[in-house]
Formats: C-alpha cells, sequence, structure tokens
C-alpha cells in the first residue's frame, strides 16, 4: 500500500477512501482473527465498526496481496522509505 494518508478501495459497491485510522483498524483485526478464520472478512468489517463492508474488505485484503506480490516478483521496486536514526 502506499505510504499516503489514504488507499483506493476498488469495491464494485464503493470508490470510498481508506483512512490511515481504517487502515490500521483492518490490519489490526486481521492480525486478531488471522487469515483462516470462518467468516474472516465479515469479523474484519465487524471490527473496524461498520465502516466497510465484507466485500469491501476483501477487496482491499486482495489488493494488498496483489501488491505485495508484485514488489516480492520484481514488477514494482521496492519503496524507498525515508528513515530516520543511526543506520542513515
Amino acid at each position: 500500500m502506499s505510504s499516503g494518508s489514504s488507499s483506493r478501495s476498488t469495491s464494485p459497491s464503493s470508490d470510498s477512501e481508506w483512512s490511515k485510522k481504517e487502515n490500521k483498524m483492518f490490519e489490526e483485526a486481521l492480525a486478531y482473527y488471522g487469515e483462516g478464520a470462518p467468516n474472516l472478512w465479515e469479523k474484519v468489517a465487524s471490527a473496524m465498526g461498520g465502516t466497510k463492508s465484507a466485500e469491501e474488505v476483501r477487496r482491499h485484503f486482495q489488493i494488498l496481496i496483489d501488491d505485495v506480490n508484485s514488489i516480492e516478483y520484481g514488477r514494482i521496486p521496492y519503496p524507498k522509505y525515508k528513515t530516520q536514526g543511526f543506520w542513515t
């Protein structure tokens, strides 16, 4: 995903943006339930307070997986993050 303040949801039912807060809730709920949980998308959507539908959550996850795969397969270069610390 981009490091910007939001990312696009390409769900057929919505062209809404995902805020940083929604992305964080998505990540936390996904980590809590795990990928193998039954009714995962419904649980994650519910944990997000209903701001996104189960279908929007599923599509957001698929976009994330597609992005990671594109990076791993060399189709997209690794992001160059600006970091601060003793190693820079």
